[in-house]
């Protein structure tokens, strides 16, 4: 059965007795022209889901966020930053796991870049944000989402790049 992610009623009897809410919800390839679709859609979406998570009395929120700070995209990230606070002032244990880059099927052009990213983090001058702002894989970020899961915390966990790239199943 569909639901409407703007709209809590239309999921909110599902999550009965549910642990744990985790958001997924987002517009594919960030680009400054997606400006409205993100603040619509992605923060719409984790809003609508973190005040049902309240209702549903759902004890741990797990919102896949983006690495901050970062020297691009800061609409993108001026909207995860804004569920990140709302998440906090809501006061559910909550995991924000902040990839960067994933990558995957369809998503592979960033490996050009390794070499890049090796050398940054090699210089202690740019070696904290490329750690920040490296990449990781599906898999990674599959076994990070399954260690929030299983390991829900008391109050709020930041997962940055370093421990999703650590992540195991």
């Amino acid at each position: 059965m569909a639901a409407d992610p703007l709209n809590a009623s239309t999921f909110l009897d599902r999550m009965a007795g549910c642990d744990t809410l985790v958001q997924l919800l987002g517009v594919t390839h960030p680009n400054p022209r997606k400006v409205a679709e993100f603040r619509a859609i992605d923060l719409g979406s984790a809003l609508t889901s973190l005040e049902a998570a309240r209702q549903a009395h759902v004890a741990h929120f797990v919102y896949v966020s983006v690495a901050q700070p970062a020297p691009v995209m800061q609409f993108y990230i001026q909207v995860r930053a804004e569920v990140e606070a709302a998440i906090r002032a809501a006061g559910i244990n909550a995991t924000f796991i902040r990839p960067w880059y994933v990558l995957g099927p369809g998503r592979r052009w960033p490996l050009i870049l390794v070499p890049m990213y090796w050398i940054f983090e090699k210089t202690p001058t740019t070696r904290d944000s490329a750690r920040r702002l490296g990449l990781v894989t599906r898999e990674q970020m599959i076994a990070a989402l399954v260690n929030a899961v299983e390991n829900p915390p008391a109050g709020v966990k930041v997962v940055e790049v370093p421990e999703i790239r650590n992540s195991r199943l």
